[in-house]
């Protein structure tokens, strides 16, 4: 996977208290989805041995009743699985929260996908632009976006983190360059993957370190690195699993956690959210079936 792991801790009181996502093509239909997040549990395991899809699992999930067709306008390599696909939202009432995924409709393709936004919302109230990171996958529309379209196993753990990550950059420079607004707090992300190479999104997210010092902190894992790791990243990389004592620094009355990844690494990380006495009610997920 992309993405093995990943957690972030936010001191962002009310920032998302809901989810959503989208897709597209030469002309796909994209419809919004709130509530991707839920209040974790930590036993919250499937029994059932049959894979359902993306419909099945999300039936009880409220939809946004507001489809738009969208147009692909750019596909990027993020890593050697990993496309990024930019898209252009035709319809200009349409509109997502940072950290929401969408139902993705493509002509001639039957099955449903479901992904997670990984820009931010300013990117398309601004530009009409959303995009996607998909991990090459035998799933029809992942599929699909990495044959059919020239220039994603399904969605990427990170991209509902970094949208919200890109959001809060926003909202830090309105305050700054405007004044008054929302006040916002700090935001740890805590990013695990197998080695630096499946770590998406890691130069973005140094310059959002780097621009907001301070208020926008990263900490990376990786678990199976057999390289060197280059110099530029070296002081931010941990090698190992996200650990209790890393949890337990951002640990306040304040913080809400949104947790992304495979659901054993959602069951491990709020197990260990619940050792060090974080409240279910301020922990959310998303799972990646």
């Amino acid at each position: 996977m992309a993405c093995a792991a990943i957690c972030v801790g936010f001191t962002i009181p009310q920032l998302l208290r809901g989810t959503s996502r989208i897709f597209p093509t030469h002309s796909a239909l994209v419809v919004l989805r709130h509530s991707a997040y839920c209040y974790c549990t930590v036993n919250g395991t499937t029994k059932s041995k049959r894979k359902m899809d993306h419909l099945e699992r999300t039936a009880n999930n409220f939809r946004q009743e507001m489809i738009s067709q969208a147009k692909v306008c750019r596909i990027t390599s993020e890593s050697e699985t990993v496309k990024r696909l930019r898209l252009a939202v035709i319809n200009k009432d349409f509109t997502f929260k940072a950290g929401q995924w969408v139902d993705f409709f493509i002509p001639g393709i039957s099955v449903v996908g479901g992904f997670s936004i990984c820009s931010s919302p300013g990117l398309l109230e601004r530009d009409g632009i959303l995009e996607l990171a998909v991990k090459n996958a035998l799933h029809p529309p992942a599929h699909w976006i990495h044959t059919e379209v020239k220039d994603s196993k399904w969605g990427v753990g990170i991209n509902p983190l970094f949208s919200i990550l890109l959001h809060v950059a926003d909202l830090h420079e309105s305050q700054e360059s405007k004044g008054g607004g929302y006040k916002m707090g700090t935001v740890s992300l805590y990013y695990s993957a197998k080695n630096t190479n499946e770590l998406l999104f890691k130069k973005n997210i140094l310059g959002l370190m780097d621009a907001f010092p301070g208020k926008i902190m990263c900490r990376f894992h990786v678990t199976q690195q057999h390289s060197q790791i280059c110099r530029e990243f070296q002081p931010h990389v941990t090698e190992g699993r996200i650990s209790e004592e890393d949890l337990k620094k951002h640990v306040s009355k304040d913080t809400l956690w949104y947790i992304c990844g495979p659901p054993p690494m959602i069951e491990s990380v709020s197990g260990l959210l619940a050792n060090i006495g974080v409240p279910r009610d301020c922990v959310f997920f998303e799972k990646w079936w």
